[in-house]
């Protein structure tokens, strides 16, 4: 009877645990999985850009003014109208310079007939110190008359010199109002095309202080320039002849060819950012560029026709805290790529000489956020060249699997993979969703974007 009670008292209890086990399991909430978004390592074209604003204009302009002030009488050209050197394009009131040229022309004549009159004299005193010589020389008269006579015939020497100068001012003067005169018809300095006109008919100009512009000329609008603003961080990227394109808002659907020319040394602050002239010839045989037009520009600084790509959401990609638990449970983070180098368990380059990284906690897989990664730029610490190394996250066998590789250039969406356990067609992780946390891809890595050192400010 007692072993019979033993028994059933033992069923019971074992039916109880297993009923409570299934009354726990069920009330307890199940964690959430964890869903990965990838996408696929590619193969193709990579072109790494600086972007830049900049306004068009054309190689040489010459703004056209008045060397003398007055009422504009006429106008000859007009916006948009071609001339060529020394055509007639405006035409000052020139009454007052005439009035002038005659005041100025009178005044030489005046100043020619005292000349002329004082030769006469200094000729009459010179005959009349010549006679007082030799009536001197035979005592006829005293010597005050012969020094009266010497002194009479240097004056009248004098006097023709004073004069001669006077003539030499009207004459200069004359000249001076005949070339305010030839200033009342102004002429264009060069072969080109009116792109503005600031005055009317009628309208005064005044030339006192400065030469007012009355019009603007372009040289030749076959064949322009572009001015841009390249900050200083992109500066160092370019250089003369390289390859250009950009666009304006006038034709947003067309892209238009251009080569830098220069880079200019003088530098532009404005609120506090630094930037440089980059000038860029352009072709413009079917006149679509117009002086003033904003340019959007595109400076190509690298190609290549058959980059291993990665999206940078990939690059940017770090895996959630779960992940990186399960992974020092499971030993996941012993299994790091070629180049690691790193001990089972432990972070890929962490505490490496010029590594530049962090240690990570104990067990840290090679990509935990922001650990056991080095700087961009950062080396091995061996005297080897410095390169930019990251960490993706692979799915393989529906598993994440960090590995570690060496990026290249970048267009601001894929970059370039250099080195690394890496393959056409392998699925990378972008973002994650679920578990105890979520990742986005909007996190950036540490150390700037995936451009390389320094990054780049923009490229597309």
């Amino acid at each position: 009877m007692n072993k019979r009670v033993v028994t059933w008292v033992l069923i019971l209890a074992v039916l109880g645990a297993a009923v409570a086990g299934i009354v726990w399991k069920v009330r307890k909430p199940s964690e959430p999985d964890i869903r990965f978004e990838t996408a696929q390592v590619e193969r193709g074209r990579l072109t790494a850009s600086v972007t830049a604003s900049g306004t068009l204009s054309a190689l040489v302009t010459v703004e056209v003014g008045s060397q003398v002030s007055g009422r504009i009488e006429k106008l000859f050209v007009d916006f948009n109208s071609t001339v060529k050197k020394d055509e007639v394009v405006a035409k000052i009131e020139p009454m007052l310079f005439q009035a002038d040229v005659r005041k100025a022309n009178a005044n030489l004549v005046a100043a020619s007939g005292n000349l002329a009159r004082a030769k006469a004299e200094a000729d009459l005193a010179e005959r009349q110190r010549v006679r007082t010589v030799g009536l001197r020389a035979e005592g006829l008269v005293s010597q005050a008359d012969l020094d009266t006579a010497e002194a009479n015939a240097v004056a009248a020497k004098a006097n023709v010199e004073a004069l001669k100068g006077a003539v030499e001012q009207s004459r200069a003067a004359l000249y001076q109002a005949q070339v305010n005169l030839a200033y009342t018809t102004i002429k264009s300095p060069i072969d080109g095309v009116v792109i503005s006109r600031d005055v009317n008919v009628g309208q005064t100009v005044a030339a006192s202080l400065s030469a007012p512009k009355l019009f603007t000329i372009a040289e030749d609008l076959r064949k322009m320039q572009v001015d841009t603003f390249v900050a200083e961080a992109d500066v160092g990227k370019l250089g003369a002849g390289m390859a250009v394109r950009f666009t304006v808002d006038a034709f947003p659907g067309r892209r238009f060819q251009g080569a830098v020319r220069e880079i200019r040394n003088a530098a532009q602050t404005v609120q506090n950012v630094v930037t440089y002239d980059a000038v860029i010839d352009v072709q413009n045989p079917e006149l679509l560029l117009k002086p003033g037009m904003t340019a959007n520009v595109s400076v190509v600084v690298s190609e290549k026709n058959d980059a291993l790509k990665v999206p940078n959401a990939a690059l940017r990609f770090r895996p959630p805290a779960e992940l990186t638990a399960a992974g020092s449970a499971s030993g996941a983070g012993s299994a790091g790529p070629a180049g690691s180098g790193g001990p089972p368990g432990s972070a890929a380059g962490a505490g490496r000489p010029g590594g530049g990284g962090r240690r990570g906690p104990p067990g840290a897989g090679a990509g935990a956020p922001g650990r056991g990664e080095g700087e961009p730029g950062g080396g091995e610490g061996d005297g080897a060249p410095q390169q930019t190394r990251r960490t993706v996250w692979v799915l393989r066998d529906g598993r994440p699997q960090p590995v570690r590789v060496v990026i290249g250039v970048t267009d601001g969406t894929n970059t370039e993979v250099v080195e690394g356990d890496l393959k056409e067609g392998d699925a990378v992780i972008i973002s994650s969703s679920g578990g105890a946390a979520e990742t986005s891809t909007s996190t950036p890595a540490r150390g700037g974007s995936p451009g390389g050192p320094g990054g780049m400010r923009r490229m597309f």
